[in-house]
């Protein structure tokens, strides 16, 4: 622990917001900027899905291991290096060349960004959590998380007025952000500390196959079909690779995660529902924003505020949600939190095709509403419930879990949106009598960034209206499943934080 005073402390504390500061924005800014990365780059919608995809996918899969590097090697030093990496992989983004290697150059350096997010994030967590004392903890980690949770707000109206210049300024606008963090650690000088230990090279390897292949099966689902045995090959062998990382992390003296932990029924249930959460609410900023573009001809800019109406919402509610969480416990706030955002989502689907902005309006707040009363308290209340565990190892849990359910719901609602807009355009040619429609219809599905917003068919604009209100609807049936299993699985009222007995039951 850190013997240094209040300013340095805070000056820590500053540092690494504006570390991590980078990993949150980029949660939101990419998806603003896709339809003119797409468009500039010629890019397959398979192609750019992956664009945001690759980034959550490697944050997914490379979090637990970045957190016990961090450890090992020293958290300051790990974070630092993060932050390069970070720093350096945006750089090359921005720099993605045209032509024929341009969508493999930039889902190969968002996927490094993922991993430098990795390295990155655990430990600046890390460095909070040990610089400041006890009694003060709490606070900072709530400046921390809302400071830097907050900044995903930020990134759709930033990067609207960025992608108004070029859009390669979403990834260079991280340089500056990186050196600013920089600069306040080398002023603040963390402790380093690192410690021996084993890493678990074997189950590092294990989590990022299985989460690597169910997801890419599902993201290629699309473009390879369901009748592929390629498709079912990834999706299948992917989740028997995740069920072989259990019981190996099970037997594994100094597992990458403490896969044991999830025998609290709490911590299991706050972090399936997250898992299912996540599912939406991550994608709903990619989704609305290429319907914003396509459907409602917004520009960059104006998309971004199209996407301030849902974090009104979701800032209200996440104060409500936080003081149900703190006068009665987890349960009511998730529920409710659930409830509300399948009512939003549901209802604001069944606007999207009348292409009317003012008549959605009402509906995103109440989606963002929902979303921001659960979020925390299941987050939370997930982190509390694991008191086996070190405040930064539940983290971690917590985190991979998260983004592997962001990443698993761009990759399932990707391929509806595809399909549904390959059915609808179909018909819209056919009834043109266009020859050969379904064949028409699928190259132009794969590259629905062609068209410059003022030049967009006003069939077109329709058809994706309709594939992102089945979008929408299936992110209500999420909702709707994650209140399911809130109300069933999670007790009411204000509880000891769980733990295991010293035969791995559960007390609770």
């Amino acid at each position: 622990m850190t013997t240094a005073g209040g300013q340095n402390r805070n000056l820590v504390l500053a540092a690494m917001i504006f570390a991590v500061a980078m990993t949150f924005i980029d949660q939101t800014i990419v998806s603003i900027a896709v339809p003119n990365i797409q468009r500039e780059l010629a890019l397959s919608s398979t192609g750019v899905q992956w664009v945001v995809n690759g980034y959550l996918l490697s944050l997914a899969a490379l979090f637990a291991l970045g957190g016990r590097l961090s450890d090992i090697f020293g958290h300051r030093r790990m974070c630092v290096l993060g932050v390069v990496i970070f720093t350096a992989a945006s750089v090359l983004c921005g720099l993605t060349p045209k032509g024929s290697i341009a969508e493999a150059w930039i889902v190969a350096f968002r996927v490094v960004q993922g991993a430098g997010g990795a390295l990155m994030f655990p430990a600046a967590l890390a460095i909070v959590v040990r610089t400041f004392p006890l009694r003060e903890r709490g606070r900072a980690l709530a400046i921390f998380f809302g400071i830097a949770g907050g900044l995903t707000a930020i990134g759709p109206i930033l990067g609207g007025y960025l992608t108004q210049w070029t859009w390669r300024a979403i990834f260079w606008v991280n340089v500056p952000v990186a050196v600013i963090a920089l600069v306040l650690t080398f002023m603040a000088k963390p402790e380093n500390e690192p410690v021996s230990a084993r890493i678990d090279y074997r189950g590092a390897v294990l989590v990022a196959i299985g989460i690597g292949l169910s997801i890419f099966g599902l993201q290629q689902s699309a473009l390879w079909g369901w009748g592929n045995g390629g498709t079912w090959a990834c999706i299948i062998g992917g989740l028997l690779v995740i069920v072989v990382f259990v019981r190996v992390e099970m037997r594994t003296a100094s597992p990458l995660m403490d896969v044991t932990i999830f025998r609290v029924r709490a911590f299991f249930v706050e972090n399936l529902v997250l898992l299912i959460a996540m599912a939406a609410f991550i994608p709903v900023f990619f989704f609305a924003s290429e319907y914003a573009q396509i459907s409602l001809h917004k520009t960059a800019s104006e998309s971004g505020l199209f996407l301030l109406y849902f974090f009104i919402g979701f800032a209200i509610a996440a104060q409500i949600g936080g003081r149900i969480l703190d006068r009665e416990g987890a349960k009511r706030a998730v529920v409710m939190g659930c409830a509300i955002a399948a009512v939003g989502f549901g209802v604001w689907a069944s606007k999207v095709t009348h292409l009317s902005l003012s008549n959605q309006v009402i509906w995103i707040i109440v989606a963002g509403a929902g979303m921001g009363m659960m979020l925390g308290p299941a987050n939370t209340d997930a982190v509390n419930r694991a008191s086996s565990l070190s405040y930064g190892e539940a983290t971690g849990i917590t985190q991979t879990i998260r983004n592997f359910g962001a990443s698993l719901g761009l990759a399932v609602l990707g391929t509806i949106l595809l399909t549904v807009q390959r059915s609808k355009l179909t018909a819209s040619l056919q009834a043109q009598h266009v020859p050969h429609a379904a064949q028409v219809a699928s190259r132009i599905s794969q590259s629905q960034g062609g068209h410059s917003v003022s030049s967009i068919p006003h069939y077109y604009s329709v058809d994706f209206s309709y594939a992102t209100q089945s979008v929408l609807y299936v992110m209500c049936g999420i909702m709707g499943f994650a209140g399911v299993v809130a109300l069933l699985g999670l007790r009411r009222g204000l509880q000891e934080p769980a733990h295991l007995d010293a035969v791995g039951a559960v007390a609770e």
